[in-house]
């Protein structure tokens, strides 16, 4: 069965860092794109970054981009999110996502059950 398991999340000061791992099984992990997306209280799940099956391309939402990278073990069929200098704003419950082509939200096959990222004094 396809699983897409989030860890890392926690409470984390203003500024600090944090590193979310995505383990996927059950899927081919090195021929999907594989991305984040986060979803505050109250709020639409939104697209954070993503990247390509390779390795080879990364991309970012704007309000992440040269605070956030996104990277991949495909040996190891993890994804990662390392989150430096991290803001309040970045508060939210981060998901993972697979998807066969560029990820978006229209185009996700599977999504991870989400981890509780906290950025507060």
């Amino acid at each position: 069965q396809v699983q897409l398991v989030e860890s890392g999340g926690g409470l984390v000061q203003p500024g600090g860092s944090l590193r979310l791992s995505c383990a996927a099984s059950g899927f081919t992990f090195s021929n999907y794109y594989m991305g984040w997306f986060r979803q505050a209280p109250g709020k639409e799940r939104a697209f954070v970054a993503h990247i390509s099956a390779s390795g080879g391309w990364r991309y970012y939402a704007d309000s992440v981009k040269g605070q956030f990278t996104i990277s991949r073990d495909n040996a190891k069929n993890t994804v990662y999110l390392q989150m430096n200098s991290l803001k309040p704003e970045d508060t939210a419950v981060y998901f993972c996502a697979a998807a066969t082509s560029r990820i978006t939200s229209t185009t996700v096959d599977y999504w991870g059950q989400g981890t509780q990222v906290t950025v507060s004094s």
